[in-house]
This record gives structure tokens, sequence and C-alpha cells, in this order.
């Protein structure tokens, strides 16, 4: 077992929770919004449905990798080319970092948490990041694909959750911030450019 492997999939992860994206954004404004416990009802919901992304992942690309070894390389040069896309469309983004309470609807705790579930389930994009993200970081040759998928799966979901949960907990601390620092939103956009060009490079120099 390669725990270097690991330790190096966790650290990607976590800065991938950290740089502002679709679903930390939209626990922050909940959290804004409605109050903290709101925020971790929205960040268990999210976290939940990667669930169903890494079943689909563990099941479908394990038999790929069975029967055809060439055609996973197909799909990791795949992903390394759509992590590097996504770098392009976050270095087109704007620079800027907006944090407002406006607009944000107020719901129930459940509702808030099957939300966020079915966000996340019924993203496409999920999938695809997905696949472009764990199949290079199969860390051992004794577990089987599965097992192997399934623990990159729940790392993936422990980590976020921690760091999503923060967002929530300090969310009034980090809209403030945001309001006082209006260059917080270049680093972190600089911050995901270089992760996805550092996991796409990654991709494609591993030999997994």
């Amino acid at each position: 077992m390669n725990y270097e492997i690991l330790i190096a999939f966790i650290g990607a992860t976590a800065a991938l929770a950290i740089s502002p994206g679709p679903d930390n954004i939209y626990v922050l404004m909940q959290s804004i919004s409605n109050g903290k416990k709101f925020g971790l009802a929205t960040v268990a919901g999210l976290i939940s449905g990667c669930l169903v992304h890494t079943t689909l992942l563990a099941f479908g690309v394990s038999a790929i990798i069975k029967q055809n070894e060439k055609l996973f390389f197909v799909i990791k040069l795949f992903g390394a080319l759509y992590l590097l896309y996504l770098a392009y469309r976050v270095y087109r983004s704007k620079d800027e970092l907006r944090v407002s309470e406006k607009g944000v609807a107020k719901k129930g705790l459940g509702q808030l948490f099957r939300q966020g579930f079915i966000m996340n389930v019924l993203n496409p994009k999920v999938t695809i990041f997905f696949l472009a993200f764990f199949p290079g970081f199969l860390f051992s040759d004794e577990l089987s694909n599965v097992i192997q998928f399934y623990v990159l799966g729940l790392l993936f979901m422990f980590v976020s959750a921690i760091i999503f949960s923060l967002i929530a907990i300090l969310s009034g601390m980090i809209s403030e911030y945001i309001r006082r620092n209006s260059k917080i939103g270049v680093y972190l956009k600089w911050l995901q450019i270089i992760v996805f060009i550092s996991i796409a490079t990654y991709l494609l120099l591993s030999d997994k």
C-alpha cells in the first residue's frame, strides 16, 4: 500500500474543498442567511451525494480496468485534459469573490439536506470530476480496485465534510474577511488553477 499516494490525494482534496466552487459557496450562503446548523445540513446533503458517485465510479471503472488497461489509460488521459479545461475555465473567470445574503431562500434542515443531496447526485459534472480525479490515485496492488475507489471516495467525503463544516461554522468571519479583502478572490482563483494543473500533471505521469 502506497501511503504517499493517499497523502497526496488528501492534500489535493483539501485544496479543492478550500477553493471557491458552487458547493462551498452554497454552504457559505446558506450559513450566513439561515444559520450555522442550516449550513451543516447542506454539507451533510452534499457529502452524502458523493457516495452515489463513488459507487458508480468504483464498479464502472473497475470493470473497465479488468477488461482493458489501454482503455483505462484513455480514461486517465481524458481526466487530465478535463482538469486542464477546468483550470482554463477558472483562468477565464472573474477574480472577484462576492458574498451576499440577498436571494438566499429560507428553508428547513430537512429541505436543505435533500436539496444538497439532489444537487450533488443529479450533477453530471460531479461524476465527470470523480472520473477525472480518482483513477490516478489507486494506491495498492493487493486491494481490489472497487475497495480502493471506496477508500478514496470516503477520504474525499471526510476531508470535504471537515472543510465545508468549518466554512459553515466560521461563515460570519469568512464573509467579513472576503468583504474586507478584495484580493482574496485572486489568490483563491490561482490556487484552483495550480491544483487542477498539478492533478492533471500527476495523472499523466502516474504509472497506474
